[in-house]
């Protein structure tokens, strides 16, 4: 099976206000991790993130991060940068606008961030010219599809790696659908990379 690894240029075109790559001179990477917190493998991401020395990005779930205030402050203390997921992970392109843009002010009350990624990476244009008012819009570069019960751990890692580059925002999720997949691909990406000199940044 083919999975969708890099977004279409059409899409990209159609935000073209969004944050889809940030090139550097240096080479750098931009991991982040959607659907969080959880007491599940949130803990498992940060003691990874401290082993290897490397910084990320943590897209939130409002209704996650009120069950689990420690593990927001964790993730805040241990020197990463966190962004609005939504109060309830909801698909932007199944829900009213004003339905939506509420909800994502719900998650603001809680996650302090001008940063706002849509789950699913599903938006409307209505929507996302409200939302780029108050936040920068952050898609990605490569999708990891660590979540997909049809992929293998090693081709997680292997299309993670082959279309990673210079400025990539790769996402991973701390959700448990992830589990199997993420806690194979992680270190190992993290450890790829960093041997090739590569540098791991906030938004």
């Amino acid at each position: 099976m083919r999975f969708l690894i890099r977004p279409p240029k059409l899409i990209r075109k159609l935000y073209k206000e969004s944050i889809w790559r940030i090139e550097q001179k240096k080479p750098t990477i931009y991991l982040t991790f959607d659907d969080g917190p959880i007491p599940e493998l949130t803990p498992w991401v940060l003691d990874i993130l401290k082993k290897y020395h490397v910084k990320a990005t943590f897209f939130c779930v409002g209704e996650n991060v009120k069950k689990n205030p420690e593990l927001y402050n964790r993730i805040i203390d241990e020197g990463h940068k966190t962004g609005n997921h939504t109060q309830n992970h909801l698909k932007g392109w199944k829900t009213k606008t004003q339905l939506y843009l509420n909800n994502v002010e719900a998650c603001h009350s809680l996650v302090d961030s001008n940063l706002f990624r849509p789950p699913y990476g599903r938006l409307k244009l209505s929507q996302f010219k409200l939302i780029s008012n108050s936040y920068n819009v952050v898609f990605w570069d490569v999708l990891s599809h660590d979540y997909s019960t049809k992929i293998t751990p090693e081709n997680c890692l292997q299309n993670s790696i082959k279309y990673t580059r210079n400025g990539s925002i790769i996402v991973f999720h701390d959700n448990i659908k992830a589990e199997k997949n993420l806690k194979f691909a992680l270190p190992n990406y993290i450890e790829h990379f960093l041997n090739l000199n590569y540098s791991f940044e906030c938004i």
